[in-house]
């Protein structure tokens, strides 16, 4: 059987999700970047809303990048556990998994999309909100984080792959306060894992798509 062929690009952060899913769990996948050509008409066909990532296994079709990873466990069960056997455990990685997916991702990006928008159609208020959200999520993941190394027990997990990319894009649009030293800390640590630095290495040529301006410093 071919690998799996996963739709993706390197500077987007749910992609990011997924590829680091992939190098932890060493996967054999086919990367098919969506600035190559034809890619985005062949992402089109097999899901219409075109959105990425998308893996295509065989006659299996798997959107969704949460769902991409519980399918990756699911091939792979001898390699590491990113979803613990312990329905516990696991439900508390999915509940985290949905935090940083709902609480961290999306009010990023709408400060990033509307930032992406023309000036007379920008959402001041919407904004303000989604600082607001992010401000509310730093406070309550800097007391979770206290004492923890990753975000639900003491493996990295599904939640881990989805934090990664998310406080790293999040911190370049809503700074991490440096009163949330447990998220700061926390963010490092992902940051040095070697799963999330080969994926933001592959994105660093992309910067320039940023439109905040992508800091010096990550």
């Amino acid at each position: 059987m071919p690998p799996p062929r996963l739709y993706a690009h390197p500077f987007s952060s749910y992609c990011q999700k997924v590829l680091v899913a992939l190098y932890e769990l060493d996967a054999p996948f086919e990367y098919r970047h969506l600035e190559s050509p034809g890619a985005m008409d062949e992402l089109a066909r097999l899901w219409p809303m075109k959105r990425f990532p998308l893996l295509q296994d065989g006659e299996r079709t798997v959107i969704e990048s949460t769902c991409i990873i519980e399918y990756l466990q699911q091939r792979h069960p001898d390699r590491p556990h990113l979803i613990p056997d312990d329905p516990d455990m696991a439900l508390e990685v999915r509940q985290l998994d949905r935090f940083f997916d709902n609480y961290m991702s999306t009010p990023q990006q709408k400060i990033v999309f509307d930032q992406l928008r023309p000036t007379d159609r920008r959402d001041g208020h919407g904004v303000e909100e989604a600082r607001a959200m992010l401000d509310t999520s730093y406070r309550w993941l800097e007391q979770r984080m206290a004492g923890r190394t990753w975000a639900a027990g003491d493996a990295f997990s599904l939640a881990d792959c989805g934090a990664a990319p998310f406080l790293f894009y999040a911190d370049w649009t809503h700074p991490i306060p440096a009163a949330c030293a447990n998220v700061r800390a926390y963010r490092a640590r992902l940051l040095a894992r070697p799963s999330m630095i080969r994926a933001v290495d592959e994105a660093r040529p992309y910067r320039q798509y940023f439109p905040l301006g992508a800091p010096d410093r990550d």
